[in-house]
């Protein structure tokens, strides 16, 4: 259970993850040796799991980003574990997710600009295996990128 001291020290770090410990323990009012201790927990505990950098892939050249609806053919036994795995293979897959309903996946594709796209989408999106149906949104802007949690 989360306690007043470990809610202040998330709350910073998800303000600023490169903040140095020092910096996070008197920003959280406590001593930097507690501070390094209340992070060895948390992250022992599985609630700090990573801290990564947030990339602009626009800044890299990658302009398009596309987010695949994708619908299974339910009546073969392995087929979430199939494609799945086929798509963790696609370095342009960014992000797969799963979900209860119509839509069995969600698989986010960056690329470089449509030509590179239609490439990734006809050699290697349309040949994962069990896909019934594939419907393509393309995202026209950002609006809310949030990552962190009220806490």
């Amino acid at each position: 259970m989360l306690d007043d001291t470990d809610r202040r020290l998330l709350r910073h770090l998800q303000a600023d993850p490169d903040m140095p410990v020092a910096d996070l323990a008197e920003a959280a009012r406590i001593a930097p040796a507690t501070c390094y201790k209340r992070l060895d927990r948390l992250r022992e505990e599985g609630v700090l799991r990573a801290t990564r950098a947030v990339i602009d892939w626009r800044a890299l050249g990658f302009t398009v980003e596309v987010s695949l609806r994708v619908t299974l053919d339910k009546t073969q036994s392995r087929a979430f574990d199939e494609v799945m795995a086929a798509a963790r293979e696609i370095p342009e897959v960014v992000e797969i997710q799963t979900f209860l309903g119509r839509v069995d996946l969600r698989l986010s594709v960056l690329a470089r600009d449509m030509a590179h796209y239609q490439q990734v989408y006809r050699d290697r999106i349309l040949a994962l295996p069990h896909i019934t149906d594939i419907e393509a949104l393309m995202q026209v802007a950002t609006l809310k990128d949030v990552r962190t949690l009220p806490i």
